[in-house]
């Protein structure tokens, strides 16, 4: 009977590993208007090669973004102008970071990692939808972009490399 159980469980394994095969966020759900941390869990590398650098592109709407630094690894951020212009502790911000990088590190394919920054998010984000963070993942001589964003009605399970996502909560 145990075999029969050991051979269950590998299978639901194995079934799960593919939907857990991309990068996702740890917390995948925020409220607007509130602080969130965002972890970007890293489960592998690409086609069997170390990544070597993780490259995050910041949506309209998320400000006051942060990102920790990682021992091993250069952090540079990229800044532009947003579309509009947004309140932060009763200051007007109408700039900041638009893409966080990581990169010069390796991380091996048998091995998991975390890359995190926090941010703000606006409180004039669209509750009860999705917000995605697209993330580029580089290795040596390859790279895996996770940058698909569902259309209108498409099941974000149907998509190949889907970009990690949060559900926009109301604010509390």
């Amino acid at each position: 009977m145990n075999k029969y159980l050991l051979s269950a469980g590998a299978l639901f394994l194995l079934g799960t590993s593919a939907a857990f095969a991309h990068i996702t966020l740890e917390t995948q759900e925020a409220a607007v208007g509130s602080t969130y941390k965002a972890v970007l869990r890293v489960p592998h590398g690409c086609d069997g090669k170390a990544t070597i650098a993780l490259r995050v592109q910041i949506p309209e709407g998320v400000i006051a973004v942060k990102p920790m630094p990682k021992p091993g690894w250069t952090l540079q951020v990229k800044k532009g102008k947003y579309d509009k212009s947004y309140q932060l502790y009763g200051q007007a911000v109408t700039d900041g970071v638009k893409e966080v990088d990581w990169s010069g590190g390796s991380l091996p394919d048998e091995f998991y990692d975390e890359f995190v920054f926090r941010a703000t998010l606006t409180a004039d984000l669209p509750v009860a939808q999705k917000l995605y963070f697209p993330v580029v993942q580089e290795c040596d001589g390859a790279a895996d972009r996770w940058i698909e964003i569902p259309a209108a009605g498409q099941d974000e399970d149907a998509l190949e490399n889907p970009a990690p996502g949060i559900e926009l909560l109301p604010k509390k």
